[in-house]
């Protein structure tokens, strides 16, 4: 996929007029990009869209109009859009008791290196997280990470042909994996499709 120019961008005045319709848009686009591992892992699969909406939401926010300003943005998020050879997402550890949600991270240190997806009987590829920064500790690990996984031709002709496409984890205190619903499974194809 293409990263994002200022050219793709809404202005502030044209956000605020399409907002609410653009916003319906994108929620509807996110319904088959959420993967659930487990009672408390979610994988919220980014692409221009839904990079497009959180830029656009970053501007409105912080009030961000001048040129350079709106490159750094872009600059910041384009790296969350996929490639064609790989799908990227946000992970987030959701625990509804803060208690809960503490004791758990501290158990789980390194879990974000022991996410991963399988396509058919392929080999699993583990995630590749936190490019970006260290977002764990010795204590304890994010309940935000940002994850890449890399996908061989191979891979992509076997999902493109109809394999299954399965995500699990293996960390000794959190294991779970989840194979696709069609829905998303396609969803997530298209992310591929995208050289």
């Amino acid at each position: 996929m293409n990263p994002l120019s200022r050219e793709d961008l809404f202005s502030l005045e044209q956000y605020a007029e399409r907002r609410s319709d653009f916003r319906a848009q994108v929620i509807e686009h996110k319904k088959h990009r959420r993967v659930d591992i487990g009672p408390n892992l979610s994988l919220y699969f980014e692409d221009r869209l839904t990079i497009q909406y959180q830029v656009q939401e970053m501007l409105r926010i912080e009030r961000i109009f001048e040129a350079a300003a709106i490159e750094d943005e872009l600059e910041a998020y384009n790296p969350l859009i996929p490639d064609g050879s790989n799908l990227k997402c946000t992970a987030m550890f959701e625990f509804t008791d803060v208690a809960e949600r503490r004791r758990r991270l501290g158990e789980l240190t390194g879990v974000e290196n022991h996410v991963w997806l399988q396509v058919g009987g392929m080999d699993h590829v583990y995630a590749i997280a936190n490019e970006d920064l260290d977002r764990s500790t010795d204590e304890k690990t994010s309940a935000v990470h940002f994850m890449r996984f890399e996908l061989t031709p191979a891979m992509k002709s076997h999902l493109a042909a109809g394999e299954p496409l399965k995500f699990g984890v293996e960390h000794d205190l959190y294991r779970y994996e989840v194979m696709l619903n069609d829905e998303t499974r396609n969803a997530l194809l298209q992310d591929l499709a995208a050289d």
